[in-house]
């Protein structure tokens, strides 16, 4: 072939002279196979309109379109985070979610390791002045870089660490549990008031794909009205000197650490308040993992609606987590709930005369990525998070509800949250946008 007829692949993708359309028959103007994209987006090179670079649809009517690329924003206007707590989750989930997020970046690291501070600072480019000690509050608070203070250090050291940051002047997103109990959740909401500052609980599941949908067929009404609902997160634990078996730091065992995402779970999908709770307590004799806490937790929710949600959470349990939702035509299954990835959907209805079983596609997410940058739109529209301090607060109220319908074997009454009314989602903020 002579070089005067070979095609190269510079000039294909740039698209001059209207040679990409010649070349691949599409005549003077691109045209997706669903429909002209327009004469200013070329098919294969794209172009920028409105801040983002967009491509036509090249797929046919009978696929789904394929996403937008991501947006990020540039660095250099992302908003800043400080991480308080270098421990599994931070390294293991939170760092690494950076680099899926799009408007958050890591700025500053807050530890009481020196050594493992400063790797960790080498390996996400945070500068090694930007390291504190726990007790170097003050110098984190000249830091113009922190916006915001992610707190994920155990349940115990939640009050003070929030506390600390408010009186920073410092945003703040915290773990869940949002304490150690309703009392240092209160003190919490109140202390980030009177700063200013914006209080975040990090109920990663609220912003996670499959959980929304699953909220969103809920509360549609597409199958009918919701009957029951039940929510399960096991897992095992072996180690006994780690610091989610010890009450003062923990606040409890199964139940406030994993048993919270049934709790917190079945009320995002309602939108409503129990007004009801039951419960049972197991924990086996003489093992020394549970010297101090619970190791299964089964608790029964009544709601004004008329749903009951029966929900158990044990940390002696191959690992399960799941929610189901029954109504009155069909049924909602999601595997991996509460999981950091492997969401899986399947929704059973009836189709004529035959029960049809659908599997919805949907894109997994990094949830941590997620939510931080939705933390991060808190901060620059200056709007309210979608799931504030009271929405955490709510939660403590109603796990000591939960361990005192189990020490006493009766029902326990329980309602909204005092000040936030009868309405739907009334400990949450604004809802969130689809993207």
């Amino acid at each position: 072939m002579s070089d005067d007829l070979r095609l190269s692949r510079r000039l294909l993708l740039a698209g001059t002279a209207g040679l990409t359309g010649a070349a691949l028959g599409l005549g003077g103007g691109a045209r997706a196979a669903s429909g002209p994209p327009g004469p200013s987006v070329p098919a294969d090179t794209g172009a920028v309109q409105g801040g983002r670079i967009v491509f036509p649809n090249w797929r046919d009517a009978g696929d789904a379109p394929p996403p937008p690329p991501p947006a990020p924003m540039p660095p250099s206007e992302r908003v800043g985070f400080a991480i308080v707590g270098l421990g599994r989750l931070s390294l293991e989930e939170i760092l690494p979610a950076f680099g899926e997020a799009k408007k958050a970046k890591p700025v500053a690291l807050m530890s009481g390791s020196p050594d493992k501070a400063r790797l960790t600072a080498a390996q996400y480019g945070i500068p090694e002045e930007a390291i504190y000690g726990y007790d170097q509050w003050d110098r984190l608070k000249a830091n113009p870089a922190v916006k915001v203070v992610y707190i994920v250090t155990p349940n115990g050291l939640h009050r003070d660490n929030v506390l600390a940051a408010a009186a920073a002047g410092k945003h703040v997103l915290c773990e869940k549990p949002m304490a150690n109990s309703s009392a240092e959740a209160q003190e919490m909401v109140e202390a980030c008031k009177k700063a200013g500052v914006k209080l975040m609980i990090a109920y990663r599941c609220q912003y996670e794909p499959f959980n929304r949908e699953v909220v969103r067929l809920a509360r549609s009404g597409e199958f009918g009205r919701v009957k029951m609902v039940e929510a399960f997160n096991g897992q095992t634990t072996a180690l006994p000197e780690q610091w989610r078996l010890r009450k003062a730091l923990a606040g409890g065992g199964a139940l406030p650490d994993i048993g919270l995402y049934c709790l917190n779970g079945v009320r995002a999908l309602l939108g409503e308040e129990p007004v009801s709770i039951q419960a049972q307590i197991v924990t086996p004799e003489n093992d020394p993992r549970f010297k101090e806490v619970e190791e299964s937790v089964a608790f029964t929710m009544r709601f004004p609606s008329g749903v009951i949600a029966q929900c158990g959470t044990s940390y002696g349990v191959h690992e399960s987590r799941s929610l189901r939702v029954h109504t009155t035509g069909g049924s909602l299954d999601l595997a991996n709930a509460f999981a950091y990835r492997g969401q899986r959907l399947t929704v059973a209805h009836r189709d004529g005369g035959h029960v049809q079983r659908d599997e919805p596609v949907l894109t997994h997410k990094n949830q941590f990525a997620l939510e931080l940058d939705h933390m991060a739109e808190c901060i620059l529209g200056d709007r309210r998070p979608r799931t504030p301090g009271e929405e955490g607060l709510q939660d403590m109220i109603l796990m000591e509800a939960i361990y005192a319908a189990a020490r006493s074997g009766q029902p326990v009454t329980v309602g909204p949250l005092a000040g936030t009314g009868q309405g739907p989602d009334a400990t949450r903020g604004p809802a969130l946008e689809e993207k």
